[in-house]
C-alpha cells in the first residue's frame, strides 16, 4: 500500500548570503467568498478605513497607518490566506531577499510595481514553512488619521500588529525565522523539551510573527492593535447590539504570554482576527526571553479562563503562489490542547510545584 501522508516541510541549511533587513509585518491578503459580508465585518464593525474598493477587493488600513493598506480582502472561490507581507528597509533589500531565498531553494518571484495595488516592486516566495511571503519597500502613501478624532469610531484600531501561523515543527520554524534576523521574545515549552509556540519580532514589540504548533501551513490569525482596552470592549458591545455576539470566539481577556489585552473574532468566512493592546517594549539588545511551561494555564489567559477548543484546532488554509490550497501536514508532537486539562483554565502550575516542574515565566 502506498503511503500518501504529506511530507513535513524541512528547513534547509541557512544561506551563506545575508538575509533581507525586515522592518516589520506590513500587510496580509485574505480570500473571502462574500465581499459584501466581509465589508460589513471589517468596515462597519471593526471600523477599518477603506483606501480603495472595487467589485473584487477591499484595501483597508487602520487609523495610524499611512501606507496604502495593511489588509486586502479579495473575493475568491475558497477562504484562505493569499499572502503575508513584510516591509524591508530599502528597495535594495529586494535583491538581498531574492538571493537569500534562491539559496534556500524555494520558489521565488519578482513582482513589478503595481502588481499589487499601492505596492511597489516586490519579491514573493513560498517560504520553507509553506507560506506565501512578500517583501517590499515602496508603497503609496495615504493620509494618516492619527488625530482625525472626528472620524474615529469608539473602537478605532491603530495599526496592524502581528501574524500568527500554525506549523507542525515549531523548532524548525523558529530556526528559520531567527536566520531571517527575527528575535524570540517568549515561548511555550514542556519538561521534555517539546516546543509548542514561539513569538518573534523585528519591530520592538513582543512579535511580528507567532509560530504555533499545529497542523500546517495554516494561518491562525492576524492582529490589529488598539490604543486602549475600552476600544476592544466597544467592539464587543457593538457586536452585541447587532445580535452578532457569536462572532466573538474568545475573550476579552489578558494573555500571560505578551501581557496583552485581547479579543478574538471570526469573520464571515471563519478567518480569525485578534484585537490586541498593551504588550511591552523589546528593543534592547539584551531583551530577555520569557519561557512558559505548557502546563501553566496563565500562559494563554492570565485570568485562568478556559480556551475554547476551536482556538487550538481551527485555522485558515494557505494558498501557494499559483493560488492553489497548500496541503496540510499533521503535527506529530503533542498539541497544547492534548496536554492541558479541560482545554485550559481549570488548574494552575505554581513555582516550586513538583508535579509539573514549572517555573513561572522564567527569563534568560
Amino acid at each position: 500500500m502506498t503511503d500518501t501522508t504529506p511530507t513535513p516541510p524541512t528547513t534547509p541549511s541557512l544561506p551563506t548570503v545575508p538575509p533581507p533587513d525586515v522592518i516589520r509585518c506590513a500587510y496580509a491578503e485574505l480570500i473571502v467568498t462574500d465581499l459584501a459580508a466581509a465589508r460589513a465585518f471589517y468596515v462597519d464593525v471593526l471600523g477599518l478605513v477603506v483606501t480603495h474598493e472595487d467589485d473584487h477587493a477591499l484595501y483597508l488600513r487602520a487609523f495610524e497607518e499611512y501606507l496604502h493598506h495593511s489588509l486586502i480582502v479579495r473575493v475568491g472561490a475558497v477562504p484562505a490566506l493569499s499572502v503575508l507581507a513584510y516591509r524591508v528597509r530599502s528597495e535594495a533589500e529586494l535583491d538581498v531577499a531574492e538571493a537569500y531565498y534562491r539559496q534556500l531553494g524555494v520558489r521565488v518571484e519578482r513582482r513589478p510595481a503595481g502588481a499589487t495595488r499601492g505596492i511597489g516592486a516586490a519579491v514573493r516566495v513560498e517560504d520553507p514553512l509553506g507560506f506565501p511571503i512578500e517583501f517590499f519597500y515602496t508603497a503609496e502613501h495615504t493620509e494618516r488619521f492619527t488625530q482625525r478624532y472626528d472620524m474615529h469610531p469608539a473602537g478605532a484600531l491603530a495599526r496592524l500588529d502581528h501574524f500568527n501561523v500554525n506549523t507542525p515543527d515549531v523548532p524548525a520554524a523558529r530556526r528559520y525565522y531567527e536566520g531571517l534576523g527575527f528575535r524570540v521574545s517568549e515561548d511555550i515549552v514542556d519538561g521534555d523539551g517539546t516546543v509548542y509556540a514561539a513569538w518573534l519580532f523585528r519591530k520592538p514589540t513582543v512579535h511580528d510573527i507567532a509560530l504555533t504548533g499545529g497542523d500546517g501551513p495554516r494561518l491562525h490569525h492576524i492582529a490589529f492593535a488598539a490604543q486602549e482596552r475600552h476600544q476592544i470592549l466597544h467592539v464587543c458591545d457593538h457586536l452585541g447590539a447587532l445580535r452578532q455576539s457569536d462572532v466573538i470566539e474568545r475573550g476579552p481577556g489578558r494573555h500571560g504570554v505578551s501581557n496583552a489585552f485581547y479579543l478574538y473574532l471570526r469573520d464571515p468566512d471563519g478567518h480569525r482576527i485578534e484585537i490586541y493592546t498593551h504588550d511591552y517594549y523589546t528593543g534592547d539588545p539584551d531583551n530577555p526571553v520569557i519561557h512558559w511551561d505548557v502546563h501553566d494555564n496563565q500562559r494563554r489567559d492570565w485570568w485562568g479562563n478556559p480556551v475554547v477548543p476551536s482556538w487550538y484546532t481551527e485555522a485558515s488554509d494557505v494558498l501557494d503562489l499559483d493560488g492553489r490550497v497548500q496541503k496540510v501536514v499533521p503535527r506529530t508532537d503533542s498539541n497544547e490542547m492534548d496536554v492541558t486539562v479541560g482545554a485550559d483554565g481549570f488548574s494552575y502550575a505554581r513555582e516550586g510545584d513538583t508535579s509539573t516542574g514549572f517555573k513561572l515565566g522564567t527569563q534568560i
